[in-house]
């Protein structure tokens, strides 16, 4: 009896877990800030202890709704008034400026030197004279600003007008056609198969990857 009362406290977390998450958006699965990382942490928690609560599940299951009501209710006050993301999110720190550390801003941020310069460094800055400004963000990164010598060149700087881009839609994925991609694109089966055969494949069957782009022009990666 207390088997199946596991499986279904278990099943009972597992739905649970993911209808919050779902309420509670993408951001749970993006980079943290303070607050969504503290109760990411527990809601984990209360989720797992109930999967073997036996007795008394829906204390946890309360327990659990209410963080992710707490959650959203953040989140939402946050998206609509200025003010209350400050003290919600936190706010930016600028750490350098104009060649300049701020050494209080850093004491604020609870970040030390060598930690800012690893954190430079990951983002490819190893000479802090190639940093115009440096931000501490509320969600733990930091924003580099390279100065005006060091940033990389645009094709506005070089007076350059490149055509625009566009995302390659998938039509073939682990050997199956992906119908409606094809009719996206304006082209149907036999215009695929045409382009599959000419590239040297017996089939779609043969192709791992098979993405077009707004050209139509078809690139196909086999099974390796």
């Amino acid at each position: 009896m207390d088997i199946v009362k596991t499986v279904l406290t278990s099943l009972l977390s597992v739905v649970s877990i993911f209808l919050i998450t779902k309420i509670m958006g993408h951001k749970q699965m993006a980079q943290l800030d303070f607050f969504d990382y503290i109760t990411g942490i527990t809601i984990g928690s209360i989720a797992a202890e109930l999967s073997i609560e036996l007795e008394t599940p829906l204390r946890c299951l309360t327990a659990l709704i209410i963080y992710g009501i707490v959650s959203v209710l953040l989140s939402f006050t946050a998206s609509k008034f200025t003010k209350a993301r400050k003290y919600i999110n936190g706010a930016p720190t600028i750490l350098m400026n104009g060649g300049k550390l701020y050494h209080k801003n850093m004491k604020i941020a609870k970040l030390d030197l060598s930690e800012f310069m690893v954190m430079c460094r990951e983002q490819g800055y190893f000479n802090l004279n190639s940093i115009e400004t440096a931000v501490f963000e509320h969600n733990g990164k930091i924003t580099i600003l390279p100065t005006a010598e060091n940033r990389p060149v645009t094709p506005q700087d070089l007076n350059l007008q490149p055509q625009k881009e566009y995302i390659n839609v998938e039509v073939i994925m682990d050997g199956r056609i992906i119908e409606e991609n094809l009719t996206l694109m304006g082209v149907d089966l036999k215009w695929l198969e045409k382009q599959i055969k000419s590239q040297g494949y017996k089939s779609a069957k043969d192709i791992f990857l098979g993405v077009c782009d707004k050209s139509k022009k078809v690139t196909l990666f086999e099974y390796q």
